[in-house]
Formats: C-alpha cells, structure tokens, sequence
C-alpha cells in the first residue's frame, strides 16, 4: 500500500525514526538519568523518585543480582507487582545486569504462575509482598532460585515507608509468609552499593521483554521483544509528540500497571527518555483515592482505556480537577466509545486522542494527531518507520477504502514467540508482516479505522455484525454504564446479537434497551437478548474480555445477577486512615483470585 498516510502527518513530525540510533534501552536510561539527575522520575502516593535516585538504586540492585544471584547476561528475571516505586528500581536494575524482563500480573494464581515461570525458565522474582503466597506456592513445580520482596513503602521517605509498609500487613488477608533464603528489596539495595558491576555488553538484538500475551487462544504466550523493538517503539512515540512535548517537565498520569506493555513503553519509557515524570497510580480501581491522586500533581498528560475513562467521568468529583495543565489524553487497549470521547473532552478541555497496538508491536503501531481538535472515531495514523497493508482471507491486498485484515511492519514487530515457533509462523510471515487480527480499512486520507476483532465478529444470516458498532449505540442510552455485545446461537439466523450490560438506572427493562438500538440500527444488527449484570470480566488494564464474556453470558440466559470477580482490583484493595496524613489511603492486598 502507498503510504499516504503521509500526507496527513504533522509538519513536525518525520517520516522515519533510526532504531538503530541507541544499542538498548538501558542506554536510553543511562541518558536521561545522567541529564536530568535532580528531576522526579517517579512519584506516588505523593512520594517521589529523582533520576539519580533511579540510577543509583538500580545500579546498585544490578549488582546483587549479578554478584549475589548470579545472574548472568540473557537470563530472565520475573517481576510481580503493581505500580510502586519498587517497580522501575527492580526492572532497570534487571537490566542493566543483562537480564531479560518477564512481566507478570500480581494477581495471578500459582497455576497461572507455574505456566509463565516455566515457560520463560525464570530463575528470580521480585514479587510485592502480598503476592507472595502465589510465589511459594508455584514454587515447587518452577526452576525459581531467588525470590525478591517488594513492599510499598519500599523508597519512600521515613516515616512514610515504615507507616506505608506496617498498615499494608496489618490489612493483608493473611500474614506475610517468612521465607528463609528470601530478601528484601531494600536489602539488596543496600548490600548492592557496596557490591561491583560489570556492565554487560547489550546489542539490539537482544531480547528485553518476554511479554506474555494471551490473545484469544487461553495459552498464555511470551512474545519476544528485543532492545532495538523497545527502543524503535520509544522513537516512534516521541517522535509523534513533535513540538508540542516539553522535554524534562512533562508529567503523565501512569494508572494502567508497568507490567502491561501499554504502560511500559507508552508512559514509562516513553516519558522516563524524556527526563519527564511518571506519577503512578497503584489502585486505579479506587477512583475516589485515583482522583485525590490526580488532584497532587499538575499533571499534562493521561493514558487509559475506555473503562478507566468512563469510570473517572462517573465520579462526581472528577469535575473538581484541575485541568489548564493537561495537553495530552491518549485511549487505547479497546475501543474508545465516542460517548466516553465527546464527555470526557466537555469536562476536561482535552481532545481524547485514540490509539492502537499489540504486544507484539512493542506495542504501538498508530496514533491520531494531538492537534486534531475533535474525537475521528479512528486508531490514528502509522507512526514513523511502520508500514500496513489491508489483505483479504487469500492474501490479496485490499484498496483503501475496502475492509480486510490489518497486517503491520516495522522495527517494533517482534522477533517472535517464545519456544514456539508454530505460532510465531502463523501470525509473523518471512517479510515481516504481523497479522494483527483485527478487521480494518484505510480511508483516503491514510487514517485507520477498526471494524472489530475477526474472532469477535457475529454472523447473522450471513450478513457481518460488529460488536463495536452495537456496543457504540447501546452505551450512548443514559441509563448504560458498560456493555459488551456477542453472539448467541439462533435457530433461526444462526447467530443472534445479546447484549451482556451495566446499568446505572436499575428501571432500564431489556424491552426499552432493545427498542433504544432498533432507532439506530438495521433489524439484523438489533440485539435479540439483553442481560443485565454488576460487572463486565475485564483484564488487568480494564479492557472488557469478549471472550469470557461468550464463556459466562454465551446461551439465552435471562436476567442474571453476578458478585464482582475475585481477584480484580475492587476486591484486592481495602482502605485504611492514615493516623498521621488523616486521609484515606488505598493499600494493595492481591487476594489470589479464585
């Protein structure tokens, strides 16, 4: 496909990046914290992070693992927590030591963890305290030789981190396990100073990240991210940033976890380069606590997905804040609802700018324009250095305009999947091309628009239905919090539209919610069945997961009434008084889900 997308770029930003232009991403690092030493990297919970402090910890717990651990170059070190300040600390230090980042959720239960420890052949973990149980109990079944305890107070100030770290254990569902040949993080930063490091010698091509992905397969997979995806993805979003990014003093609110690639390479890396400040969020699910949080800092740019967006436009305080500093409000990880796009810029003043990417792509691949001045309802335009094409189900390339399969190249496509070549074949061809999965079109002007995940597509009477048009009109009613449309077996046109939905108004009845959708849509498209319930199954970023909501919703159950999952951050999280700052604080627990 030509690129004509080119010719909607703005003037300021280029049409191609040098991947090649740093060896890693802990060179990119070593910059920023060197220029810009007595900047807040990192703040939370109203603690803050300086870039020197960030180099002279991580350098320091590099040289544990290496002298202590025995880490070597390529071996891979697992991390286990939510956003504190434990988390850049541990996963620099990782780093700089030559080892290979395994991301994994702190929720996950011991089988879920048994599978990505095994699969990555991790032999460390850092793991937040309460996620320890998990730990020992995958223990056993795993090659795990050393494990690391990270605790929220872990780099805060005295006496915040000791009040922070004793009322999280005395709220934890049970005590701390004591494990014998474990150590703090603390320790081992302290112990580190005094130790050496020999910096290992690290290329492009080798790997930073196994991320694991589950895609809609249920097998988790670990797609391999190398030092020159990472680093061609950070060029990539600084360069679409242009003029309008004040390096050194923009401050982005980090709600979505570290250990998601839309918040490491989209908000960590991308701003932590820029000798900017990442202000993380542990608890997005608190929006009560979420917006006292947003309220400490000036902050000038937000990433979130639609739900977060629409949780945070709920809350009656969220008008209370100050935003004449806010330049940037990026969406991805799902479909950014117009409804959520046009309040949230009434409200805030701010444009939202949608997105899109995979894992697999490091993970952006396009971005609309920040100056755009209204919502397109599109993912945006290729970044620099990537190229699409539209194909059909024989490989045929589509013409714009035409609907088909969005296949994506560049130098933040993956090296592949890990020990596991048979998937990598089936997504990532000889030439480079990832397929993506998802059904798009390019319009004349080179902007991007998404029809839907092929897999999520519902078929009825042969005729294509989309779950992102229906979900677009369902969620526009004022008495529709969250919704997620799929496919239901019919008899009579094989498939059939359900609406699996989140009220705010308990006197919606199906038939109005019904008779709603039929004034915007054709008759085939109209749902069939509605299903009314407290909560939509979401993934760790807040993303509603299609497929579990087939799994749970998927026959022609009527009116059914569900208890919020366990193991989501709405039941893992209680809240205590602070006897010295007399507010309320959000403290993780991460009861394992069940």
């Amino acid at each position: 496909m030509n690129k004509i997308w080119l010719n909607s770029y703005p003037a300021d930003v280029p049409e191609t990046i040098d991947p090649d232009r740093y060896a890693s991403v802990v060179e990119m690092c070593d910059e920023a914290c060197s220029r810009h030493p007595d900047r807040p990297a990192f703040g939370n919970y109203g603690s803050i992070l300086t870039f020197s402090e960030l180099d002279r910890y991580s350098d320091a717990f590099a040289a544990y693992l290496q002298q202590h651990c025995g880490l070597e170059a390529g071996d891979r070190v697992a991390l286990m927590m939510p956003n504190i300040l434990a988390y850049p600390v541990a996963m620099l230090g990782a780093m700089r030591a030559g080892g290979i980042i395994v991301n994994t959720n702190p929720m996950y239960t011991a089988r879920e963890l048994e599978h990505q420890l095994n699969d990555a052949g991790a032999m460390i973990v850092v793991v937040f305290e309460n996620a320890l149980p998990a730990v020992l109990a995958a223990r056993p079944k795993t090659a795990l030789e050393t494990i690391v305890i990270t605790r929220i107070g872990d780099f805060m100030a005295w006496p915040k981190s000791f009040l922070f770290n004793w009322i999280s254990r005395r709220r934890s569902p049970a005590p701390t396990p004591r494990v014998a040949d474990a150590v703090t993080l603390a320790r081992a930063v302290r112990v580190g100073i005094g130790s050496e490091l020999s910096r290992p010698d690290i290329s492009g091509s080798d790997l930073a990240f196994l991320q694991y992905t589950g895609g809609t397969t249920g097998r988790s997979k670990g797609a391999m991210l190398s030092h020159r995806n990472i680093v061609a993805n950070i060029l990539q979003v600084v360069a679409w940033f242009g003029d309008r990014s004040d390096r050194g003093h923009e401050i982005v609110i980090t709600a979505l976890p570290l250990y998601h690639i839309y918040a490491l390479t989209g908000n960590c890396f991308a701003f932590l380069t820029q000798g900017c400040m990442n202000y993380l969020i542990t608890d997005p699910r608190d929006i009560g606590r979420f917006i006292k949080e947003m309220k400490r800092v000036r902050f000038t740019a937000i990433t979130g997905v639609n739900t977060l967006f629409n949780a945070l436009l709920q809350h009656p305080k969220f008008s209370e804040i100050d935003f004449t500093s806010l330049k940037f409000s990026i969406g991805g990880g799902m479909a950014v609802q117009r409804t959520v796009a046009e309040r949230w810029e009434e409200i805030t003043g701010s444009v939202l700018a949608e997105g899109y990417g995979l894992t697999e792509s490091s993970p952006v691949v396009a971005i609309n324009r920040f100056d755009a001045g209204e919502f397109t309802g599109c993912i945006g335009l290729p970044v620099p250095s990537t190229e699409i094409r539209i194909i059909d189900e024989d490989g045929v390339e589509m013409a714009v305009g035409e609907t088909g399969d969005l296949c994506v190249r560049g130098p933040q496509v993956m090296q592949g999947y890990w020990n596991d070549p048979e998937e990598t074949s089936a997504v990532l061809d000889d030439e480079g091309w990832l397929s993506t999965g998802d059904i798009a079109l390019v319009r004349e002007d080179g902007y991007i628009r998404i029809i839907d995940r092929k897999k999520d597509m519902i078929l009825v009477s042969g005729f294509n239905v989309y779950p992102n048009e229906i979900e677009g009109v369902a969620v526009a009613h004022p008495a529709v919090n969250e919704v997620a449309a799929i496919g239901v077996p019919d008899e009579k046109s094989t498939e059939a539209v359900k609406l699996v939905v989140v009220r705010t108004d308990e006197t919606l009845s199906e038939q109005a919610l019904i008779d709603y959708c039929r004034t915007q849509l054709t008759g085939y498209k109209v749902p069939r069945k509605i299903e009314f319930v407290n909560e939509l199954p979401k993934s760790n970023v807040g993303k509603i997961l299609r497929r579990e909501v087939r799994e749970q919703y998927g026959g022609l159950r009527r009116t059914h009434f569900i208890r919020p999952q366990a193991g989501t951050y709405g039941d893992v999280y209680r809240h205590c008084r602070s006897p010295l700052a007399g507010e309320m604080i959000s403290l993780p627990l991460f009861a394992t889900a069940t």
